[in-house]
């Protein structure tokens, strides 16, 4: 970024609009998995504008279906028939796993999960909701409020009652200690404790993996032991895929599916890789609690036609080449080579994730304090390798995050793997 341009935005952007690097960073343009600063610099682009770029910078059938509609009509409102709209609802309630699904269309994840909480709240008659420690769901007035990251937790105002409970971070907390199995248990346990002393809640909403908080996550089938206890009460689970949705995990296409036993989410909200970079975001509910409202509402541009274009251009291409596999396959390699990297490097503690969601975690060596200067210092030295990454973590920053677009080959995983070897061992 040109000293010019920073100083426009500080003149012009809020103080807590955080920017990465020292000298922060212009993105001009993309190919692929690659992105070119101003000043002409190539790099391998491992965060995906935030888990937004799913596929590839500027895929070509993302590209000509946006140019496409946008020499029709760009946008008309939910108050028309909408044929994009209709598409893409369809395609993506098939997909979804919900039985007698109805979709409604946001423009980002935080406004996804604010809807999906008036949903949960005015199906069930409570204000109450029970969430993860570690969380992130949003920037909104009431997302902040059931954030369980106080790094991202801006204010303890909200119109909701949040409790929040064990499970969402497997290496640490009162539980880390023990076998997953015996996890699952305490974290259900507690679960139960935290339901007998309040009034019934609403839902429980939840990350399959905890992505601001570090790419963290529980056991497989801790979600489904929830399920268990909260089906018996009536209490909704909503699943937060905003960014394990769509094949990422490799595994699976949902991350819930992780902790499907039980059946599936009453409530999943979505956003960031549907697009591929354009606003989309939104929730999926059984019909009955879709339509608990009792009042009219729109999205003036939830659906709008440009973004479903390219969503449902995006979503094809992501389903017709398989991309998930290719997230399972190539993300298991960068994986195990990051772990090979790992046994030489004392600042990290632990590499963790699934498919080409990935998460370094840096320490002190021989302790286990988070080091955020560390992280920040990696952060920089892969920039200066030709390489982008993320970062994120719980109480303190001190978490790597990796996330390339689905499409990544092998030969750019091992490139990505070598520059942060350097980056690491440059500690």
């Amino acid at each position: 970024m040109t000293p010019d341009l920073l100083g426009r935005h500080r003149a012009v952007l809020p103080d807590w609009l955080a920017l990465y690097y020292e000298d922060p960073l212009e993105i001009t343009h993309g190919e692929g998995r690659h992105v070119w600063d101003a000043a002409g610099n190539k790099y391998l682009d491992f965060f995906g504008g935030i888990l937004t770029t799913m596929t590839a910078h500027a895929l070509p059938e993302v590209s000509k279906a946006v140019s496409e509609q946008a020499g029709r009509l760009l946008h008309s409102s939910t108050l028309y028939l909408n044929r994009p709209m209709v598409e893409l609802a369809e395609r993506v309630a098939q997909v979804s796993g919900i039985p007698d699904a109805r979709v409604f269309f946001t423009t980002s994840g935080t406004e996804a999960n604010d809807t999906a909480l008036l949903l949960a709240t005015a199906y069930r008659r409570s204000n109450t909701i029970l969430a993860m420690r570690n969380s992130y769901h949003g920037r909104s007035f009431s997302a902040v409020g059931i954030t369980g990251n106080r790094g991202w937790s801006p204010t303890s105002l909200s119109p909701l009652q949040t409790l929040y409970v064990h499970g969402g971070v497997r290496t640490r907390g009162p539980y880390a200690h023990l076998g997953d199995r015996e996890f699952t248990a305490a974290c259900v346990e507690d679960l139960k404790d935290v339901l007998g002393h309040t009034r019934p809640p609403a839902a429980l909403i939840a990350e399959p993996v905890q992505g601001v908080g570090g790419f963290t996550s529980p056991p497989d089938g801790l979600y489904a032991a929830f399920r268990d206890v909260l089906h018996e009460r009536g209490i909704l689970w909503i699943a937060d895929e905003v960014q394990t949705g769509w094949g990422r995990t490799g595994d699976h296409f949902w991350g819930w599916q992780a902790h499907g036993r039980s059946g599936p989410p009453d409530i999943v909200t979505f956003a960031k890789g549907i697009g591929n970079g354009m606003s989309i975001g939104g929730v999926i509910a059984r019909a009955e609690i879709m339509n608990c409202l009792d009042a009219n509402s729109i999205s003036t541009f939830g659906g709008t036609q440009i973004t479903m274009a390219a969503g449902l251009a995006n979503l094809n291409h992501l389903i017709e080449h398989d991309l998930q596999g290719n997230a399972r396959r190539v993300g298991g390699l960068l994986i195990e080579r990051l772990r090979a990297i790992a046994a030489h490097a004392p600042h990290v503690r632990e590499v963790r994730g699934r498919g080409l969601m990935i998460g370094i975690e840096l320490t002190r060596p021989g302790t286990t304090e988070a080091d955020p200067r560390a992280a920040s210092a990696v952060l920089e030295e892969a920039r200066a390798g030709g390489l982008l990454i993320g970062k994120g973590g719980g109480h303190d920053t001190s978490a790597l995050r990796i996330a390339p677009p689905l499409s990544l080959t092998v030969a750019e995983a091992e490139e990505g793997a070598a520059i942060l070897d350097r980056a690491l061992r440059s500690l």
